[in-house]
């Protein structure tokens, strides 16, 4: 089925999603999009859906033609001290905050938001499967937060984020047994 455009007809909705919640080291990434009504490109699609050859390839052409796109995001201490789903909210604020021309409505992948003072908003579980923006913003968050790991990974190598960038694979679990964890391991989180 082709994604849709829209879901309130507003030019200026933007799709939100992020990347990263899962995972048992680094930081929290979201993404917001605003795309003009004609932007389809081939193979625009929920990220988790694409491989990582197709997200890159998309992740320019999203950046070039939005009408506005941002990332944001929480870092491993404000996961620690807020939670993870705070932090996820906490992210894509920051990525709507940063989008110009502003957004008059929020499409969010999900079942959850926490409100922004402002703006209205629209809980699509699924979404990111079902509307360009939403598949937009899923390629943004995770491709940024994919790069993001493999520059961790450069500097704290032994636990495979090139590869597994961060998610609890059993070969990061072995890592965290053999070596213990990071500085950018999420405390709270079951690491074993």
């Amino acid at each position: 089925m082709p994604l849709l455009a829209s879901h309130t007809g507003h030019p200026l909705e933007a799709g939100l999603d992020e990347a990263g919640r899962g995972c048992l080291a680094g930081p929290v990434f979201a993404a917001a999009v605003i795309l003009p009504s004609d932007f389809n490109p081939r193979f625009l699609n929920d990220s988790k859906q694409l491989t990582a050859k197709r997200r890159e390839a998309l992740r320019p052409i999203i950046c070039a033609e939005a009408v506005a796109w941002a990332v944001g995001q929480a870092s491993v201490e404000e996961i620690g001290s807020l939670n993870i789903a705070q932090a996820s909210y906490l992210a894509m604020h920051r990525a709507v905050a940063a989008l110009s021309p502003v957004p008059t409505h929020l499409l969010v992948d999900g079942n959850r938001f926490k409100p922004m003072a402002g703006f209205a908003h629209t809980c699509i579980i699924g979404g990111d499967g079902i509307y360009r923006n939403i598949a937009a913003a899923s390629i943004l968050a995770k491709t940024f937060r994919d790069e993001h790991m493999q520059e961790l990974a450069a500097a704290f190598p032994g636990y495979g984020w090139e590869q597994n960038a961060g998610y609890p694979t059993q070969s990061h679990r072995a890592a965290i047994r053999a070596h213990g964890p990071s500085p950018h391991h999420r405390m709270g989180f079951r690491l074993l």
